[in-house]
């Protein structure tokens, strides 16, 4: 009898596990208060429950974080983004400039330009992936 017990319970949890799989690789088909939305003309990734808006300009590069929809705390945040064009790499350390993380300078960019963020909030790190449009 337990062992019929644990082969049911072994199946529950797979089934749970490919649900759970299943639920994750459905994107942004989930049920959140909030759109994943570019409120700044930048392009727009989740992660962990945080939105990166990444816009980024020939002149500057700007972060903004909003937390479930609503704008996040960055005044002791820090950020280091790896920006990929083509075979040109350039990193910058992104500063808190007001509602966002900001760096300026002068930056190659193209539509399909790669961007890494390394993100770290409250002690916190998280890295977000973009591509430019």
């Amino acid at each position: 009898m337990k062992l019929h017990a644990a082969k049911n319970f072994a199946t529950f949890v797979m089934a749970c596990s490919m649900f759970a799989s299943a639920a994750l690789a459905a994107g942004d088909k989930h049920d959140h208060a909030h759109a994943h939305k570019p409120l700044h003309g930048g392009v727009v990734v989740e992660v962990r429950d945080m939105d990166y808006e990444l816009v980024a300009k020939p002149e500057s590069i700007q972060l903004y974080l909003r937390d479930h929809g609503k704008p996040a705390d960055i005044s002791k945040a820090t950020a280091k983004v790896t920006l990929l064009t083509g075979s040109e790499t350039q990193a910058l350390e992104l500063k808190p400039a007001g509602d966002k993380l900001e760096a300026t300078g002068s930056f190659k960019l193209s539509a399909g330009t790669k961007a890494v963020a390394v993100v770290i909030v409250n002690g916190k790190p998280a890295t977000a992936r973009f591509t430019l449009k």
